[in-house]
């Protein structure tokens, strides 16, 4: 749970940092990336590296949980 992941969209213009209890802490948001005449844009962007992030801490939950488990198939853990 302590554990951080970090994952970005647009090239890096949005990061977002998420721990291994999928709680998001933060996002970063170049300035450059900000247009008031295109938020969608920046909406998308957004979603797009909360999702990675997500992604990237279930994927290492489920790796951490396998060097436990020694890739044992525990029915209910996860």
């Amino acid at each position: 749970g302590d554990k951080r992941v970090e994952a970005s969209a647009g090239g890096g213009v949005v990061t977002a940092v998420v721990n291994g209890n999928s709680e998001l802490l933060e996002i970063k948001i170049k300035p450059e990336v900000v247009d008031p005449n295109d938020i969608e844009m920046l909406e998308d962007l957004i979603v797009g590296a909360v999702n990675q992030a997500m992604k990237a801490a279930t994927d290492m939950m489920n790796a951490e949980v396998e060097k436990i488990t020694g890739g044992l198939n525990i029915p209910g853990l996860f």
